[in-house]
């Protein structure tokens, strides 16, 4: 694919174009043309007919997807590759596509319409999709010819489809099966979508058992008298779902789109059992009449509130139709709860307990995993593509039959059973032959089959999953924090195991031991996980209890291992690849930037970040983002090096993070030819395969090499940025001491001008000032200020 045209520029539109164009595809943003002109419009002269009114749909969606927050762009510059048009003037573009993806307004007369237009201006073997997110492909494609439904499928992302990583693929009965295959490794690999094939039912699976979760969860409520903000206690992290929870959740979809879903369900599903559920409460009908619609209108089931000069937030009451602060309720079960790391045991204690938590918890969950199984195969032919639906598209940690395993199938039928309830017939006839859906035979993960028995789980190609390779005794050496396995083909990988992956002495050790097995006994190095990030950085709290003991020499030990563990890692005989994703900050983020290649996941937010607990990167952090910053720079030219310091600092300084990957290089944490995986499940393999390649190609270490350095001259150049923010009150006094100590390090020390120095000259200035900052009373509060509340501390 190299070119793609997207239809409807509205959110989930504009977000499909950003996300095309991020991966490289020259993308054609089209919508309708306005009837009338804006006032503004009218203001600057313009005509109906001027190209700026006729696009202004299209137009207005790059503008909101530039200043988006979080970022719906990878890049800023991803924009350069979206051309606004509109449905009249354009059409003619459809003929140069690749990829026609239709996402506009949910109505069957619309998107019919759009269809006629596209059959006649596409090219002849271009794919066209639909984002519907509910309407059956049949009902859109009725009457088209035998062509355009051979190379037609539905294609519904995840509001936003950058984040979302479900995406369902719907075929028609037309649809030619190697287009469906095509694009399911396109969108799979290409896009980083976790794929999952659907049946052309009504709303699919992910929306089809979500709502039907959050309908009944919103009935039971308003039948048992719970208040919105105890269900969102109840059915967040405790169970096993996001933050979130349900009502936060709805606000966030919005009111409006959770009442057209409801609706085309209950008019679609005249044989559903569960259809009354789909029924929109009569205090839901008025809060959209009110235009309570969640986040997009500033007010839904939530509302921020000003109070002491800070944000609380007030619930919608159902009873009294109005806003209220939220009350705070304790249940014995999810204090329990908070003690149990495993979430199948969690949601297990939880279900099963007697207080109101439980009985809720149970209920909903009961509804939900018994609707769930009654589905199959109406929805799915098989119980994983349900599984991975939901956990993709609602961000929950388990699917249904996932839910019945943890809560145990045959003591929940018991359980059904005892209450008068209709255990599901996939349910007794898994039963007839097992005790759960998903078993271990050695190392192998079954799945029960329609057919009724167990099949092995389909595994991607491309993929590496580090739990199925202990399961496969691939174990080489471990410690308390951290682990090297093997990845076949002469690969090993270092696994850190610690809390959010920080970076301790076990960390440490491992580092040393797995760079000798792997001299020893392997071609090279992944340096990975499987965790919710790569790595928050170093464990500050033990940063903190050594600094207070006053243990200097032992904090300065510490440091040296870890700066001495880098540069191992950078001079390494073998390849050694780095393939970090979501979080990679502080030490992380030197571990990453050590390593001579990176593989990264799109979703990477990685940056040093120690000047928000009061500290200077010190593992080589500094020192590393310095020469990156001057790399491009050829040998011997005769170049001022202040702008490159200046940028360098200012990168440490101002704690910047990137926002993907591709900003990640734009800030200098990735080199240009590290390479990116858009989908995280393929970044371990992909990393094993950069170090093969890498050996295939006669690895060779890199070499050592002078740094030049701005010194005393630098210094003050540097000195009188942070003397003008300081007087400008912009910094605080011991943010400007804390700038002073790495303005030292990046144009080091007390030095001529343009004199070189060692990496280890850079290192052990960085070491000196991390270490003298440690010792301040400020840095120490810092600390423990982020600590306590997990924010930072301007003192």
């Amino acid at each position: 694919m190299k070119r793609a045209v997207v239809i409807g520029a509205g959110v989930m539109g504009s977000g499909i174009a950003a996300l095309l164009a991020g991966v490289g595809l020259k993308t054609y943003l089209l919508d309708i043309v306005p009837r009338e002109l804006t006032a503004e419009e009218k203001a600057k002269g313009l005509t109906l007919q001027d190209r700026a009114v006729r696009n202004r749909i299209a137009l207005g969606a790059l503008e909101r997807l530039k200043a988006a927050k979080p970022p719906i762009l990878f890049d800023q510059a991803d924009l350069e590759l979206i051309t606004p048009g509109n449905i009249e003037d354009n059409l003619d573009w459809l003929g140069q596509a690749d990829w026609i993806v239709e996402a506009v307004f949910e109505r069957l007369d619309i998107k019919r319409d759009l269809f006629a237009k596209i059959e006649s201006h596409r090219a002849p073997e271009s794919i066209v999709s639909s984002n519907t997110s509910g309407i059956p492909l049949r009902a859109i494609l009725e009457g088209f010819s035998p062509e355009l439904q051979k190379h037609t499928l539905i294609t519904h992302f995840f509001n936003p489809p950058r984040y979302m990583k479900l995406l369902e693929l719907v075929p028609g009965e037309r649809t030619d099966p190697a287009i469906v295959q095509f694009m399911q490794d396109y969108c799979d690999r290409t896009l980083g979508k976790g794929v999952v094939l659907a049946k052309d039912t009504p709303n699919f699976i992910g929306n089809r058992i979500g709502v039907f979760s959050i309908m009944h969860l919103i009935r039971t409520m308003v039948q048992e008298g719970y208040r919105p903000e105890d269900v969102d206690k109840i059915f967040g992290p405790a169970l096993g779902r996001p933050r979130s929870a349900v009502f936060r959740t709805v606000d966030l979809v919005g009111l409006d789109v959770i009442a057209d879903v409801t609706k085309n369900m209950f008019e679609r599903l005249p044989n559903d059992p569960q259809r009354e559920f789909y029924r929109l409460p009569e205090f839901m009908q008025r809060m959209i009449a009110q235009g309570l619609l969640g986040r997009k209108t500033g007010k839904g089931f939530y509302k921020a509130v000003e109070k002491d000069g800070g944000k609380v937030y007030h619930v919608f009451d159902y009873k009294t139709l109005d806003y209220r602060p939220q009350e705070e309720s304790e249940y014995e079960s999810l204090v329990r709860a908070k003690g149990i790391k495993d979430v199948r045991e969690r949601v297990k204690a939880v279900a099963f307990a007697e207080d109101p938590a439980g009985r809720l918890a149970w209920k909903s969950l009961a509804a939900m995993i018994c609707y769930a199984a009654n589905l199959v195969p109406e929805i799915s032919d098989t119980i994983y593509a349900v599984d991975n639906a939901m956990k993709w598209g609602f961000n929950w940690e388990l699917g249904p039959f996932e839910t019945w395993d943890a809560l145990g199938v045959r003591e929940t039928a018991e359980r059904l059973e005892r209450e008068g309830q209709q255990v599901p017939k996939l349910v007794q006839d898994l039963l007839k032959v097992g005790e759960s859906f998903y078993k271990r035979a050695d190392s192998k993960r079954l799945y029960f089959d329609l057919s009724g028995s167990y099949r092995e789980l389909p595994q991607p190609a491309g993929v590496l999953i580090l739990s199925d390779l202990k399961q496969a005794k691939a174990l080489v050496k471990e410690n308390k924090g951290a682990a090297l396995l093997d990845l076949g083909d002469g690969v090993a990988c270092l696994e850190f195991r610690t809390r959010m992956n920080t970076i301790d002495q076990d960390v440490i050790n491992m580092i040393y031991t797995a760079l000798e097995e792997v001299r020893r006994n392997f071609l090279g190095l992944v340096i990975g996980n499987e965790g919710e990030h790569f790595s928050a950085g170093a464990n500050v709290m033990l940063i903190l209890g050594v600094a207070q003991a006053r243990d200097w020499q032992g904090l300065d030990r510490v440091v040296k291992q870890f700066q001495d563990a880098n540069m191992a890692i950078k001079y390494f005989e073998k390849p050694v690849v780095a393939a970090p994703f979501g979080m990679t900050l502080g030490g992380g983020a030197e571990i990453t930037m050590a390593a001579p290649r990176a593989r990264a996941h799109i979703e990477l937010y990685m940056g040093q970040v120690e000047f928000g607990v009061g500290l200077i990167p010190g593992g080589g952090g500094s020192k590393e983002v310095l020469i990156r910053a001057m790399e491009g720079i050829p040998p011997g030219a005769n170049v001022d090096l202040l702008p490159f310091v200046q940028r360098a600092f200012e990168t440490i300084a101002l704690a910047r993070v990137s926002t993907s990957a591709k900003d990640a290089k734009r800030l200098g944490f990735l080199r240009v030819d590290d390479g990116i995986t858009m989908n995280r499940d393929r970044l371990l393999a992909d990393a094993k395969a950069e170090v093969l390649k890498m050996h295939q190609l006669g690895f060779m270490p890199p070499q050592t090499r002078k740094i030049k350095v701005l010194g005393r001259n630098g210094y003050g150049a540097l000195l009188m940025g942070i003397k003008n923010y300081e007087w400008g009150n912009y910094i605080t006094e011991h943010e400007a001491l804390m700038a002073r100590k790495l303005a030292r390090v990046m144009t080091g020390g007390d030095l001529p001008e343009g004199a070189e120095v060692s990496e280890q000259h850079l290192l052990d200035l960085e070491r000196e000032a991390f270490l003298s900052l440690c010792g301040t009373t400020k840095t120490q509060e810092r600390i423990q200020h982020f600590l306590s509340t997990g924010k930072t501390l301007r003192n």
